[in-house]
């Protein structure tokens, strides 16, 4: 079965970090299917996009966190994560993971809550 799970969510003080990761598994993906994009998405608004990776390792991110999120990843977990540091009040949101299995196809994680609050 396909198998996207998130994790790392929780409430950080603003200026903080926190790390959340992605980890796919199934007979569909494979070590080599590394990319996997982030979005999130706040109530009653639409789930906006905010950093891409692909299988390459190129990587792509929205300007409003240029410079302070980051996507590292593990080969050997089959993880990727999103690294978040000086986490504003605005990046309070649900984050979600889209994991690129082998055929390029994605597959989302079940979302996790990232709020920034003093």
């Amino acid at each position: 079965q396909v198998h996207v799970v998130e994790s790392g969510g929780g409430l950080v003080q603003p200026g903080g970090s926190l790390r959340l990761s992605c980890a796919a598994s199934g007979s569909i993906f494979s070590v080599d299917a590394m990319g996997g994009s982030w979005y999130r998405q706040t109530p009653g608004k639409a789930r906006n996009f905010v950093a891409g990776i692909t299988s390459g390792g190129v990587t792509n991110y929205a300007d409003s966190v240029k410079d302070r999120f980051t996507i590292p990843r593990d080969k050997a977990k089959n993880t990727v994560y999103l690294q978040m540091n000086d986490l504003r009040p605005e990046d309070t949101a649900v984050y979600y993971c889209n994991r690129l299995s082998e055929l390029g196809h994605g597959y989302w994680g079940q979302g996790s809550q990232v709020t920034v609050s003093a």
